[in-house]
Formats: structure tokens, sequence, C-alpha cells
């Protein structure tokens, strides 16, 4: 099957986010064991979803090829025909996920199809998540069995669309949500009474004290267009009546930070100027990706780019998880983001032929 016969077949799995996405995983699988691949199911622990490890080849080191199952929701969005119909126009293929990143996973699996009959000069290896898009939810259940199920590779790629430029960095992020509790009260005797939105408004003046002193004197990465860590708060919800005092108010914010900043530090800045009857819980978290461009692994792949320099991104990747059992680990895959997450998603054909030839290269 081509790459494009094999994003048809993915694409009209609906796999969008906190869906199931097993009968995509289910295909896979099989096509992948039909491939000669030793095929690994990771359930989720909702028991709806599941991941894939898949290894072919003996020996030691190999490429780790890294995707993510799940795409967007479609609702709202200003399709012009089927999200879920792969269709072909003016050179490039219209349909959910097809940049983001089933497009990626297809090269790869058209790649192993390729490879079927014949000898590998190095193990291949392929993990497929579920859940990227809500916070990088699926890895965390995966990362542990990586290992011990495929081994140590040489390199792992998480295919996310750069271009097929080399994204050897982005920033971690850390999701929040903070609970303000007053009292309730009528209005009239406001004074006597907390206002969880007042308390909520004190927080989020908390962050952006944090967020100016983070920008003034936190690390600094000149490759970012945003160059230090960031403190975001993104939604406050509170009170029921204008009549009433609000007791409760909630506010959701992000920390995004740079690899070598911990987001428990700066959540400790935020915590030491808490509003009172304030409590925060973490929501999801992912770690952020540093990756050393002379490594021989990754410097070998910069090689085989038509633009070795390195970049990296503002969004988030499952990058760093792999980075953090010691994997020299790096983002690259056709297409642009720029393109993923809107209504007619799309990539161009010549973005799959740059993924091919660059597998092929690769893997030898």
């Amino acid at each position: 099957m081509s790459e494009t016969e094999i994003l048809a077949q993915l694409v009209r799995f609906a796999t969008i986010t906190d869906g199931p996405n097993l009968e995509l995983i289910g295909w896979v699988e099989t096509f992948l064991s039909d491939c000669g691949f030793s095929v690994t199911r990771v359930p989720s622990g909702c028991g709806t979803k599941a991941g894939l490890l898949a290894r072919r080849g003996d020996g030691p080191g190999g490429v780790l090829l890294s995707a993510h199952s799940d795409v967007l929701p479609v609702a709202g969005q200003d399709w012009h025909g089927d999200p879920f119909a792969l269709i072909e126009q003016d050179g490039r293929l219209i349909g959910r996920g097809s940049t983001d990143m089933k497009g990626f996973l297809a090269c790869v699996l058209a790649e192993a199809e390729r490879r079927k009959d014949g000898p590998l000069t190095r193990p291949i290896m392929i993990a497929l998540s579920w859940d990227e898009e809500i916070g990088c939810q699926g890895i965390p259940q995966m990362i542990d069995r990586v290992v011990p199920v495929l081994g140590r590779p040489d390199l792992v790629i998480v295919g996310e669309p750069t271009s097929m430029r080399l994204c050897i960095g982005h920033k971690g992020k850390a999701a929040y949500r903070a609970t303000c509790r007053g009292e309730p009260g009528h209005s009239s005797m406001a004074p006597l009474y907390t206002n969880a939105l007042h308390l909520g408004a004190d927080l989020i003046q908390t962050l952006r004290r944090v967020q100016d002193r983070l920008a003034e004197s936190g690390a600094q990465d000149p490759g970012y267009r945003v160059p230090s860590s960031t403190v975001h708060a993104g939604r406050m919800r509170g009170g029921v009546a204008l009549n009433m005092i609000p007791e409760e108010a909630v506010i959701d914010f992000e920390i995004r930070h740079l690899a070598s900043e911990s987001p428990d530090d700066i959540l400790a800045q935020v915590q030491a100027d808490l509003p009172k009857d304030t409590d925060i819980a973490r929501v999801t978290a992912y770690p952020g990706l540093d990756a050393d461009p002379s490594d021989p692994a990754i410097a070998a792949l910069a090689g085989l780019l038509d633009d070795p320099d390195p970049i990296r991104v503002s969004y988030g990747t499952e990058a760093g998880f792999f980075a953090g059992l010691g994997l020299p680990t790096v983002v690259c895959g056709p297409g642009d983001m720029a393109d993923g997450h809107q209504p007619n998603e799309s990539i161009a054909l010549s973005e799959l032929d740059r993924c091919r030839a660059l597998l092929g290269d690769l893997l030898g």
C-alpha cells in the first residue's frame, strides 16, 4: 500500500481525543504483524483505547518512530466534506489528522511494508500512543514499558509536523486548577463576607507577578520566540447571581517552562503568595525537550535532511518522555503544524514524499 492509501484508511478511523481508538489500533496491529513485527498492545486504564509498541530486527540500537493516534474534534468547524474521508485536491490530502499526525504514521507503516520481505540493516521500532492532544495523557501509561519491550534505540523520532526540519527543543507544560473558597451571603452585606472572585483576582495578580519575574530574571533561550518560561491564566469561573456573594471561584492556569527550569519551582513562587482559602491541583503535565545536536545519532539524522540546522517549536510533544529514559530524541515529521487543528486540515503530497525518502535513507 502507498502512503496515501494507508493515510486514507487511518483517517477513516475517527479517533477523536477522549473517544475510543481500538478499531485503529487493531488495524495497525494486524498490519505490523503481517510485516513481521512483534507487536505489544498497551491498554489504557479506562479500557476503551490502547497504544502499541512494535519491533522488527535483531541486535542492539535501531530507530524508534513515535506517533499518536488521536485527533481533535471537528464539531463546529466548517469542513467542505466529510472530515474522515481523505480527499486529494491540488496536491494536498485533506482529512482530519492528515497533518497531526497520521501522515507521519502512514509513512512509517508504508516503510514497514516495503521492508517486510527483506533483511534489515538496523532494528525498527514503533510506538503509537493515545490522548496526546489533551496533555499527553496516554504516553505516561506506556513509557515504562518502552525499553523493556523494545530495547534501547540509538535514536527516537517523534513525527509531529515540522516541515521535515530537525527540532531539538520545546517547552514543557503543566496545567493546574485553583479553587478559591469564599463565604455565601447577600450582596448588600458584601464587606462582611469573603468573595471567592476577589480571591481569584488576587491569584491572577500573583500569576502576573510571577510571569514578570520569569521574563526579567528567569532562564532564557533565544531559540524561542518567547525566550522565557511563561505563566498563563486561561479560564475563570465563579458566582451564581449578581446579588449573591460568590462562594467559589475556579481558575485554570498553565506553566510552559524551558527544559532547564522545573514547573514545581515556578509553582512554588505562585504558592508563596497564594491567597487564603485557595487550593491548587495539577491536572496534566508533560516534560520539555532539549536535545544535544552533537549527539552522533542526531547529527547523522541532520545530515540526511534538506536543511540540517536545528530548530525549536512552540508546541509540546511526547518527545520529553523518551528523552527522560536517556534516549536521544528529536521531533521531525511531514507537514506544518499551522495546517493542523483546522477545518479542512491537509498535508502536501510532497511532504509525504520527503518523509518517505528520509525514512528510506535513515533505515538503510
